[in-house]
């Protein structure tokens, strides 16, 4: 697969507020206390209260020092990960294959056999089905399908592809150049926050310091919003960007766009994509005109993890754990999938699933304790807070596809068809403009033939965030889009790629909120005579 790479943009003056801000942060502890931000000086570049901060702000008080002082110094990788060859050890012998699926009765078949061997199915289209297996178990697998579905090997090594997502002891050590002077770090210069933060991989802690740490430097811009808990009691964050504005009686209810990530633990890059989508936003605001107009009339929340034990879990125990870490009717199958747990058309009954299915969604709807709290928190936002919310992107991996209500039915279709599919087109052109990369479109229940006779289904759709915020949020643009790449690494996306998928997701989102504004996203500034072949062409997948 082609990788496409970009010169991510950096503004010269943000990217110095915030490593001059950040040294006011140097002496912060694990329990967020603040301090008064203090001028920079050479005499203050030796520190020595390394054991009491928290490393992503070490990192920044080390570059504020480089550019100050001279000297370089060593940026250290996070150390609360197990050793990548420790997590990808269990997944040896495995190995993730495709099969494409031409009609229900292969989708069937498929189906029973998923079933009958337990086994983990990474994607799910309308023209193929991606599952990882264990290499003596693809035998077994073969004897219960037709001859007229044979398997094509998409990734022959899962632990080295493993292995490969976590940062490296033999990464590079990050440099000043001597010569930087403070206001003048270049948008190719690496050791801006942004270079810092998304040239890997982050673990939760990480993750959490650095979004308290934009909010205590943009005050006026940024305000930290507590979902909930998650089941094991680790709080569930979200930063809410947007101008201020007036909340006084009778005052017209503020739009609100809800930007998620990290519904399903394994799905790194969709975390990371929406933690790169948050620093954009908050970089451009003030330098570009129309983010600065978005956030004069939207809010936009961003909540990079919103599966926090899950995604935790994947960087200590399991480096592919899809579920939340919920206790469950059986004890040795955790978890409960949270894109199935929304309460809008839960059916239980669609598609029996147990305990150990990694589609299991519970026994009831809204069992999952952190499909319950965003629903409790996004119903109290409307009710108490004077929130409206008009937009809803729920970001995933992986497959490349726009996908827009209903989940849970191809049979139903919602009101406003046809601006979701005029919608879905453009966010699909803006980043295939920005990148050369094909999204798909389609309505979120056309997974492999799904919701269309009775024939055993790979997977129900029923219980999706998607069509709870639509429904029931009236959220009239919601979308789950899935990310990079099309099964050359699946959910193992290497971090090269993740200022990439960031950029072209920003460009998607740039056409979103112009959308919302009441233009045409990015068609005004693209020349109608434009040859089909350079604007890209849009697969647009219709129901039959």
């Amino acid at each position: 697969m082609r990788l496409h790479t970009h010169t991510h943009r950096q503004n010269t003056s943000t990217l110095s507020v915030v490593l001059l801000a950040a040294s006011a942060f140097s002496t912060a502890t694990a329990a967020g206390v603040r301090h008064q931000a203090r001028h920079v000086n050479p005499r203050d570049c030796h520190h020595t209260d390394d054991g009491n901060v928290f490393p992503l702000f070490k990192w920044l008080r080390d570059s504020v020092s480089q550019i100050v002082c001279g000297p370089p110094a060593t940026i250290e990788p996070p150390k609360d990960v197990a050793p990548a060859a420790a997590l990808g050890s269990k997944y040896q012998h495995d190995v993730v294959v495709r099969f494409n699926v031409t009609n229900s009765e292969e989708e069937g078949a498929l189906s029973r056999a998923i079933d009958q061997l337990a086994m983990d199915v990474w994607a799910l289209t309308h023209d193929f089905v991606d599952i990882r297996l264990n290499k003596r178990d693809v035998p077994s697998l073969l004897s219960l399908l037709p001859s007229s579905l044979p398997p094509t090997v998409l990734i022959p090594d899962v632990a080295e592809a493993i292995s490969r997502t976590f940062p490296s002891k033999g990464t590079p050590t990050i440099r000043f150049d001597d010569s930087i002077a403070p206001g003048k770090v270049g948008a190719n210069q690496l050791g801006g926050v942004s270079d810092l933060f998304f040239q890997e991989y982050q673990p939760l802690a990480v993750i959490d310091r650095w979004m308290r740490l934009l909010e205590s430097m943009f005050p006026n811009l940024a305000n930290l919003t507590t979902i909930g808990k998650s089941f094991e009691g680790k709080d569930i964050i979200g930063l809410r960007v947007g101008e201020p504005t007036t909340k006084a009686p009778g005052a017209l209810p503020r739009k609100t766009i809800l930007v998620t990530g990290g519904l399903h633990g394994r799905e790194w890059i969709s975390t990371s994509t929406v933690a790169y989508l948050l620093w954009s936003v908050i970089a451009a605001h003030g330098k570009e005109q129309m983010i600065t107009k978005l956030l004069q009339h939207f809010d936009i929340v961003f909540v990079p993890v919103l599966n926090p034990d899950g995604y935790e879990y994947t960087w200590q125990a399991d480096r592919l754990w899809r579920k939340s870490r919920q206790e469950t009717k059986m004890q040795f199958c955790r978890g409960l999938d949270l894109d199935h747990a929304f309460g809008y058309e839960w059916e239980s009954s669609s598609h029996q699933t147990g305990p150990c299915s990694e589609s299991y969604g519970g026994d009831e709807p809204f069992q999952a304790v952190e499909a319950s709290q965003l629903a409790e928190w996004a119903k109290k936002e409307v009710k108490s807070n004077n929130m409206k919310f008009v937009g809803f992107l729920d970001l995933h991996s992986y497959s490349q596809q726009v996908l827009f209500p209903y989940s849970y039915s191809c049979a139903v279709d919602p009101p406003n068809l046809e601006n979701l599919e005029e919608l879905a087109v453009g966010l699909a052109k803006a980043i295939r403009l920005s990148s050369g990369e094909p999204y798909s479109i389609a309505s979120a229940c056309e997974g492999a033939f799904s919701a269309r006779d009775s024939s055993p289904h790979i997977e129900a759709g029923g219980g999706s965030a998607i069509d709870w915020f639509y429904h029931e949020l009236h959220a009239r643009y919601s979308y789950q889009i899935k990310l990079r790449d099309t099964g050359s690494y699946g959910f193992l996306l290497p971090k090269e790629q993740i200022v990439p998928s960031g950029e072209e997701m920003l460009n998607a989102l740039k056409y979103f909120g112009d959308f919302l504004l009441g233009n045409n996203g990015i068609e005004k500034s693209t020349s109608q005579s434009e040859p089909l072949e350079r604007q890209g062409r849009i697969d647009l997948k219709r129901r039959s």
